[in-house]
């Protein structure tokens, strides 16, 4: 898939259930209560992982886990022009855009016709 006005793909956070020694359970203990890990992934266009952050606690925010990944010395890099898509659970930030709120995208709606308010046109 050809790179969309500096689009380098997608990126999000999943938690993976985890065992930890019952003096770490608190701080690894999720939004639902659940023991876990964070993970944030980076897909690019062609859907290919190319960026992955593991073994953040679970209670760890969203906004810390991008950071996180950005000041590592082998972290995520974002040239200057291009950018990231993410939801919004994150902050806004250069190198990354997040949608509408409120608005759904759907590839299919978009086949046929143009984009009909300021709110469908893409960066």
């Amino acid at each position: 898939m050809a790179n969309v006005y500096g689009c380098l793909g997608v990126l999000d956070k999943t938690h993976i259930d985890v065992q930890v020694p019952t003096i770490d359970k608190v701080t690894y203990k999720n939004r639902k209560g659940q023991v876990s890990m964070n993970v944030l992934c980076v897909c690019d266009m062609n859907m290919r992982f190319v960026y992955v952050l593991t073994g953040l606690e679970g209670s760890t925010a969203d906004s810390r886990v991008l950071r996180d990944a950005i000041n590592r010395t082998h972290g995520l890099k974002v040239p200057r022009g291009c950018y990231y898509l993410y939801d919004n659970n994150y902050p806004n930030c250069e190198g990354f855009l997040m949608p509408y709120k409120g608005v759904r995208y759907h590839l299919s709606e978009w086949s046929s016709r143009r984009p009909q308010n300021y709110q469908n046109i893409s960066i």
